[in-house]
């Protein structure tokens, strides 16, 4: 039992606490922070078991992780009939190459995510049944016997999209066909000849138009401007230009300023009089072009357009060993984007293409 004196001495005790107590000691301090943050706790409901519980949690983390996506190039056909990259988002997956050829599939996962004006390449059906990337980065793609039920005029662009959309990857350096586990030499319907592979150096959408002796002519892939709606997007075009160009940096360019072909549903955003003024400089992946004043293409100072900055730049990267392009006019390198900024370092092309914005 308390005597007086004890009674006195706990109350003085409870006191001082209470008087801590309003100076903070057990008030929530901001300054304080949690050395472990609180963990995710599962509540069990009424009748439920904790194996129930758990299969829930892990329905939920793969739910989560299949909405992880990732950009991927898709090579489809625009409404003028060419081959055209746009850049879409994927689900995030390990065999990306079977994925992206999935994607290529007439009325397949594809058609949700298709953009306005654009179709799919392969027939609808076809079932992917396989890829395989060789040592040499041959990539095999196997597919279903519904590959073979094409029109004859889509060979072409069945057999392009494949390739860029697979050479996207920089380990895939070509592609092979087989149909139902057998190697094909040829395109099914057409016969276009595919032994050995093919890559991006046999080109895409190719003109050859006034081309009388193609065997002194070598391929240069350049990017046009097409627009649907509101968007505006690149189309690469593959042109034969005469052997006597030995400067492909040259011969790209002329080709730009050239233009597309009439009719084709392609713009160039190129003023006719533009012009090299010297021939293009190369150095540790970087090229300089020294243009006369025709390449700002309006009356604004110093100012090139996107549009002509962006073709440049694509259609020299897809070069080998072009990384990187640089811009003058009259030798000076006072050049302005459109929306202000100085152009001020060498620019280099954009992961993906077509994804509306550069």
């Amino acid at each position: 039992m308390f005597n007086r004196r004890s009674w006195k001495l706990a109350a003085s005790v409870v006191t001082s606490l209470l008087l801590l107590s309003g100076c903070g000691l057990f008030q929530k301090d901001d300054a304080v922070k949690e050395i472990d943050p609180p963990q995710d706790v599962s509540y069990l409901k009424d009748g439920q078991s904790l194996q129930e519980v758990t299969k829930e949690n892990e329905g939920k983390q793969e739910k989560e992780k299949a909405t992880e996506t990732v950009k991927r190039e898709l090579y489809l056909i625009d409404k003028n009939g060419f081959v055209v990259p746009q850049t879409v988002e994927l689900p995030k997956t390990k065999a990306v190459a079977k994925q992206v050829l999935e994607y290529l599939v007439e009325d397949g996962p594809v058609s949700e995510i298709l953009p306005n004006g654009f179709r799919a390449v392969l027939p609808a059906g076809t079932t992917v049944l396989g890829t395989k990337l060789e040592k040499d980065g041959t990539l095999i793609a196997d597919f279903s016997p519904e590959f073979a039920h094409y029109k004859p005029e889509d060979e072409k662009k069945i057999l392009q999209a494949i390739t860029w959309t697979l050479t996207q990857f920089d380990n895939v350096k070509r592609v092979k066909i087989r149909i139902n586990g057998y190697d094909q030499d040829v395109m099914p319907v057409n016969k276009t000849p595919i032994q050995g592979g093919v890559s991006r150096a046999d080109g895409i959408n190719i003109e050859a138009n006034g081309v009388n002796d193609i065997t002194n002519t070598h391929p240069v892939t350049v990017y046009f401007v097409a627009q649907q709606g509101n968007e505006t997007y690149y189309v690469p075009v593959t042109r034969r230009v005469s052997n006597k160009e030995k400067d492909n940096i040259t011969a790209a360019v002329n080709e730009l300023i050239k233009g597309p072909d009439y009719g084709s549903g392609l713009v160039s955003s190129f003023q006719p009089d533009t012009k090299l003024l010297e021939k293009p400089k190369y150095e540790d992946g970087k090229v300089t072009l020294n243009f006369n004043e025709a390449i700002y293409g309006s009356n604004k100072k110093n100012v090139i357009s996107d549009l002509v900055l962006n073709s440049l730049v694509l259609s020299l990267t897809e070069q080998q060993g072009i990384e990187s392009v640089s811009i003058t006019v009259n030798g000076k390198a006072n050049l302005v984007r459109e929306d202000g900024k100085p152009l001020a370092k060498p620019v280099t092309r954009p992961t993906n293409v077509n994804t509306g914005s550069f």
